[in-house]
């Protein structure tokens, strides 16, 4: 189960079907390397074969991806952290806002953090006013919420 954004579903969903239709183009340049003669030796067939490999991958992991998905609401409750939700601390390093996303989406250059992440998981069901002692990768950090949007 991946929780993922309605917006992010839909760049899913789009990201498919561009590989379905690059599905087709695969298929054409494995035809016209096969038509060189032997395969043994062939390396445009190799390389055809492969893209079509990895696009068959894609295709597969996405749509797992699409049918496991569990589309974030936006609730109307905002007193505790859930994914989806944005909230605001405070640390050493000043202040800053991070939203909950699902792992799909993370982005921590846009505060994007997996709610798979140790500092998403230390942040979920917490209230504004609540301090928190994180262990990440780079040691301890504490953090205190702010507030909870």
């Amino acid at each position: 189960m991946k929780y993922i954004s309605k917006e992010g579903l839909e760049q899913l969903k789009k990201q498919l079907e561009e590989y379905k239709l690059k599905r087709q183009e695969v298929s054409k340049r494995l035809e016209e390397a096969k038509a060189l003669g032997d395969l043994s030796e062939n390396t445009e067939y190799l390389q055809a074969r492969e893209a079509q490999a990895f696009n068959e991958g894609r295709i597969l992991e996405v749509e797992e991806l699409i049918k496991n998905a569990v589309v974030i609401n936006k609730n109307s409750s905002n007193s505790i952290v859930q994914v989806g939700g944005t909230v605001e601390v405070s640390s050493d390093g000043g202040k800053q806002s991070f939203t909950i996303v699902g792992s799909e989406e993370a982005n921590p250059t846009e505060g994007k953090i997996s709610n798979e992440s140790p500092l998403g998981r230390s942040f979920l069901g917490r209230k504004a006013g609540e301090t928190i002692i994180v262990e990440t990768p780079r040691g301890k950090n504490t953090y205190k919420i702010i507030s909870v949007k």
